[in-house]
């Protein structure tokens, strides 16, 4: 819906927030480590109430490694004063694929909800 002038702020229908994590596939991860906060975007998929993320190995894992609680934010917008943003808090949780039956059935069905928008995702040819 279109606004025009001044913009609106209210709360998001928890319906809502969930439809727009489902409709999108990039979100930004903010993490925090002693004085440092960074912000990074990564991909993702949202199903049944979780966020399966990927990214590559780096500053981010590490940091995220020895300080799990973040924030995960994602925006839709249409316009200057039309647009909806939704803020998830909490913790990382590694997959392990040769963890225990829990970590290994989840793993399977992160990379299978990751291939559904991208089917190279951990694969030789993955970038």
């Amino acid at each position: 819906m279109a606004r025009i002038g001044r913009p609106v702020f209210y709360e998001l229908p928890q319906a809502d927030a969930l439809a727009l994590l489902e409709r999108h596939h990039v979100g930004r991860l903010a993490f925090t480590f002693h004085d440092r906060v960074d912000i990074e975007p990564i991909s993702y998929r949202f199903d049944d109430g979780w966020v399966y993320a990927r990214t590559s190995p780096g500053t981010k894992l590490t940091v995220v490694q020895h300080n799990p609680w973040v924030a995960f934010e994602v925006d839709e917008i249409e316009s200057r004063f039309d647009w909806r943003s939704v803020v998830i808090h909490g913790t990382i949780y590694f997959l392990d694929p040769s963890g225990g039956d829990r970590d290994r059935e989840a793993y399977a069905t992160a990379l299978e909800l990751m291939r559904a928008v991208d089917a190279d995702v951990m694969t030789a040819v993955d970038p």
